[in-house]
């Protein structure tokens, strides 16, 4: 009899660590707004929520610094030209 009371607790015990585990990431919250991860799986969508975000960001970048390089070209200020070539290589892909 002991040992069926000890079995029933384990699979309660073993059924309540799981109701606890936290879901690994905030899936019906958009990626801008999701604040918790967890475990591999949360990690990993952490890192593709990051390199979403940072798309239009790189894009921005990426436009403005081809603008300031022609300009910079424009008016043969080789120094500029040089900075924007850099931040070409960095941001555009």
């Amino acid at each position: 009899m002991n040992k069926n009371l000890f079995f029933v607790f384990l699979v309660i015990m073993l059924s309540a660590c799981g109701a606890t585990k936290p879901a690994p990431y905030q899936k019906e919250v958009s990626p801008e707004n999701r604040k918790e991860y967890s475990g591999t799986e949360g990690m990993a969508q952490y890192q593709k929520d990051q390199s979403y975000l940072m798309e239009p960001e790189l894009a921005d970048k990426c436009a403005s610094a081809k603008m300031e390089l022609l300009i910079a070209e424009s008016e043969k200020n080789t120094k500029e030209v040089q900075k924007q070539k850099e931040i070409v290589e960095d941001t555009c892909v």
